[in-house]
C-alpha cells in the first residue's frame, strides 16, 4: 500500500487531501498540532476535523501531533516510513498575524519547508513533493494593473494580456509582499530549487483563495468561510478597504487536490502553477455578500474600515492554462455559485 505524508492534515486542503488519497488506496500519515487555534482563536481550531478523520478512517489514517519545525521528530518520521508522496499544506497563513510575529511566521513557512525537503532528499528521494504556495508571492504587483472600477467590483481592462487571469509570468520583484508573502516565497523558491538543483519531483501550487465547507474560517484568514459564518450567525463582518469591490478567485479544495493528483501521476521537477478559481469562480466582497444573503435569507451586518490591509490585492484572478496544458484531463468542477451554496448548507448543518 502506498503511503503519503500530509502536513496540516486537519486544515482545509490537508483534510481534503486525506479523504481524496484514502479513496485512492493510500495509507495517510497526517501531521497537525492545531496551530490554527493559536493563530486565530478557538473558532479557528481544527480539532473537530482531527476527531472526524480519526473516527472515519481508523485503519487508513494515522494522526501525529508534531510541530513541523521539530527537526528531530521530522527526521525520525521519515526514517521510520517510506513515503511515496508528501503534500505540504501546513503554514501560518495570515498577513496580519505574520506582522506581529515575523520570526515565528518565517520559521513555520520557510524553515520548516526546508526541513521537509531535506528529509525527502535524504530518505525519500523518489517521492513526489507538493507545496501549497500562494498568489501573495507576486506581492501587490497585481494592483499596478490597469483596473476599472465598476458598480460592485474592480475589473481589468478587457484588452490586457491578463484579462483571462494572471499567469506565472508576473514578476515577484519591486513590490510589497507582506511578511507572510516573503516567508511563503522563500519556501516556494526553495521547493523549486530542490526540484531543479537536486532533481526531486517537486511541484509548487500558487493558490488564490482556497475554500470549501471544511474551512475553519476566521477574520484574519478564510474570506468566504468567515463571511458565510458571519452572515448566517448574525455576526458583524468588517470590510477592509477598496469599497468592498476587491475581487478574489476562489478554488474549491476538491479541485485543488485534484490538481495535486494529476501532478502526482505525472510529476515534474521544480514546476510552478497558478492555482485558483480563474474566470469560472471569482467574486468581489460586495457580490459575495449579495449572493450569500440570497442563498441564506439572512441580512448581513457590515462594518466598513477604509484602511486596506498592507499588500492586499484589489483584483486577482488566476490563469490556470499552464496547468491545463500540462494536464489536459484535469477539469475544474466548482464555480462560485456551487461553492457558496455548499458552504451555506454545510454551515447550517
Amino acid at each position: 500500500m502506498k503511503k503519503v505524508l500530509v502536513t496540516g492534515s486537519c486544515g482545509l486542503i490537508g483534510s481534503e487531501s486525506v479523504r481524496f488519497l484514502i479513496q485512492k488506496g493510500f495509507l495517510v500519515v497526517g501531521i497537525d498540532n492545531d496551530m490554527r487555534k493559536k493563530f486565530f482563536g478557538d473558532e479557528a481550531s481544527t480539532r473537530w476535523m482531527r476527531d472526524r478523520l480519526e473516527s472515519e478512517f481508523k485503519n487508513h489514517y494515522k494522526h501525529l501531533d508534531i510541530d513541523i519545525r521539530d527537526d528531530k521528530k521530522i527526521e525520525d518520521l521519515f526514517k521510520s516510513n517510506k513515503f511515496d508522496l508528501v503534500i505540504h499544506t501546513a503554514a501560518q497563513p495570515s498577513h496580519d498575524w505574520a506582522a506581529k510575529e515575523p520570526m515565528t511566521d518565517f520559521d513555520i513557512n520557510a524553515r520548516a519547508t526546508l526541513i521537509l525537503l531535506e528529509n525527502v532528499r535524504n530518505h525519500a528521494p523518489d517521492a513526489v513533493f507538493i507545496f501549497t504556495s500562494t498568489n501573495k508571492v507576486y506581492g501587490d504587483n497585481p494592483n499596478l494593473l490597469p483596473l476599472v472600477e465598476l458598480e460592485k467590483r474592480y475589473e481589468i481592462d478587457p484588452k490586457h494580456k491578463y484579462h483571462k487571469g494572471i499567469d506565472e509570468s508576473m514578476s515577484l520583484d519591486q513590490t510589497i509582499h507582506s511578511v507572510f508573502g516573503v516567508s511563503k516565497i522563500s519556501a516556494d523558491i526553495m521547493v523549486q530549487e530542490y526540484g531543479r538543483y537536486f532533481g526531486l519531483k517537486t511541484g509548487v501550487f500558487r493558490g488564490g483563495c482556497l475554500t470549501g465547507p471544511q474551512h475553519s474560517g476566521a477574520q484574519l484568514h478564510g474570506f468566504l468561510a468567515y463571511l458565510v459564518k458571519c452572515i448566517l450567525d448574525g455576526k458583524k463582518y468588517t470590510i477592509f478597504g477598496y469599497k468592498g469591490k476587491q475581487v478574489r478567485d476562489n478554488i474549491h479544495a476538491h479541485d485543488l487536490v485534484s490538481m495535486f493528483w494529476h501532478f502526482y501521476e505525472n510529476p515534474k521537477k521544480g514546476e510552478i502553477y497558478n492555482a485558483g478559481g480563474g474566470r469560472m469562480s471569482n467574486i468581489s466582497i460586495l457580490e459575495a455578500i449579495e449572493k450569500i444573503e440570497k442563498i441564506s435569507g439572512r441580512k448581513a451586518i457590515i462594518e466598513y474600515n477604509d484602511k486596506a490591509r498592507i499588500g492586499d490585492h484589489i483584483w486577482y484572478v488566476s490563469d490556470t492554462s499552464k496547468f491545463q496544458k500540462h494536464y489536459p484531463e484535469w477539469k475544474q468542477q466548482y464555480d462560485i455559485d456551487n461553492i457558496l451554496t455548499e458552504m451555506c448548507a454545510s454551515h447550517r448543518q
